[in-house]
């Protein structure tokens, strides 16, 4: 296998997380390991277990792996001062990454299934929908 398929597939393979972070206002801090970071978005309600349910989701700066674990008190005076803790977290398959559209597969205790973020360009720079999608069609 030659190194960059074994990186492509490498790539495939990811986690997730998704934070409840009590900061001035809750919101839900998602996401993705992309890869060797967590690619971050600010969700203000709870990601959609249901499809038809979409949420904006504001991209935010990307954090390190590490950060994955992380569950307790941002002191005040910190960026995000407040309290952090683990809502959702498990594996992530990427099926696509556009610029303007990921495609992925959760498999988490209250996420599971397949999840769209796209561009929500109306929203301003950093705006994205996110929102579980359908099953892949098989084509016949």
């Amino acid at each position: 296998m030659n190194s960059s398929k074994k990186y492509e597939q490498e790539e495939k393979k990811n986690i997730f997380v998704v934070q409840e972070h009590h900061a001035r206002r809750l919101h839900y801090d998602f996401r993705l390991s992309i890869g060797k970071v967590l690619k971050s978005w600010a969700v203000p309600k709870p990601p959609p277990v249901d499809q038809g349910v979409r949420r904006l989701a504001i991209q935010t700066e990307d954090h390190p792996m590490e950060y994955a674990d992380f569950e307790g008190v941002i002191p005040e005076g910190e960026y995000g001062a407040g309290e952090v803790r683990i809502w959702d977290r498990g594996s992530c398959e990427i099926e696509s990454i556009k610029e303007e559209k990921i495609l992925f597969h959760l498999r988490g205790r209250k996420l599971q299934g397949r999840y769209v973020l796209l561009r929500f360009w109306k929203g301003g720079e950093n705006a994205w929908l996110l929102f579980k999608a359908g099953e892949k069609k098989n084509k016949k």
